[in-house]
Order: C-alpha cells, then sequence, then structure tokens
C-alpha cells in the first residue's frame, strides 16, 4: 500500500510541475504575441514614414532639376512630357 500512495504522490508531484511549466509557457507565449504585435505597428509606421520620405525625396529632386541642377535634369524632362502627353490627352478627350 505504501509503494502505491508513493506512486500516487509522485505524479501528483509531476503534474503539479507539469502544470506550472505550462502556465509560466502560457505567459511566456502571450508576451512573444504581445511583442509580435508591437513590431508589427512599428514596422507598418516605419514603411509609411520611408513611402512619405521616398515621394519627398522624387519631389526634392524634381525640384533641384527645375532649379537648374544637372543631376536629375533627363528625369524631370520625360516627367514633364509625360504629363504634357497626359494633359493633351485629356484635353483630347474633352473636345470630342
Amino acid at each position: 500500500m505504501s509503494g502505491l500512495t508513493e506512486i500516487v504522490d509522485y505524479l501528483e508531484n509531476n503534474l503539479e510541475k507539469l502544470y506550472q511549466k505550462m502556465e509560466k509557457l502560457e505567459q511566456e507565449n502571450q508576451k512573444l504575441e504581445n511583442q509580435i504585435l508591437e513590431s508589427t505597428k512599428v514596422i507598418n509606421s516605419q514603411m509609411k514614414e520611408i513611402a512619405s520620405l521616398e515621394k519627398q525625396n522624387e519631389t526634392l529632386k524634381m525640384t533641384n532639376s527645375l532649379l537648374g541642377s544637372d543631376e536629375n535634369k533627363r528625369e524631370t524632362k520625360l516627367k514633364i512630357n509625360s504629363l504634357i502627353r497626359e494633359i493633351d490627352y485629356c484635353i483630347t478627350q474633352l473636345s470630342d
């Protein structure tokens, strides 16, 4: 009989330890999920900022070209020509 109670006590102790480990892992899992959410928010924010800065960079390049900078003159001319073609197309559409 005492052998059986020792086995039961041993199993109870192991189950208690296992339950505590499970709770600890669940807490750690929740913490990691929260970190993932925060990281995702930061990444999204940074991606928006990058897109905004790239747009601003393109605007500055074009402005420099219009002000006489030789670096991006070709790109600016191509962009202006493209805009003129679009305007011409709109005018022809309106006149039809």
